[in-house]
């Protein structure tokens, strides 16, 4: 297996673990649960508050907004089969 098809695995196990059974009218506590999760991941890799934060802005921020405009192109996306679960 690709590491691109493992790292797809990783995230929908992640999303999976973050929406809990929780649907559209938990969005808030989802959010909020993604929020500390992504907290979380950048100080354990980055340890240092300030680079973490740049992370956020510089890449993470960005590199979310085109691969959700890929997804929107893309009606096969792993994303929509996890949505309809």
């Amino acid at each position: 297996m690709s590491e691109a098809k493992r790292d797809t695995q990783r995230a929908l196990k992640a999303a999976q673990e973050i929406l809990d059974g929780r649907g559209m009218d938990d969005a808030a506590a989802v959010m909020v649960t993604l929020e500390h999760a992504v907290a979380t991941l950048l100080m354990a890799l980055y340890r240092d508050h300030a680079f973490a934060a740049s992370m956020l802005n510089e890449s993470l921020v960005p590199g979310i907004e085109a691969r959700i405009a890929r997804t929107r192109t893309s009606s096969n996306s792993a994303c929509w089969r996890l949505a309809e679960q």
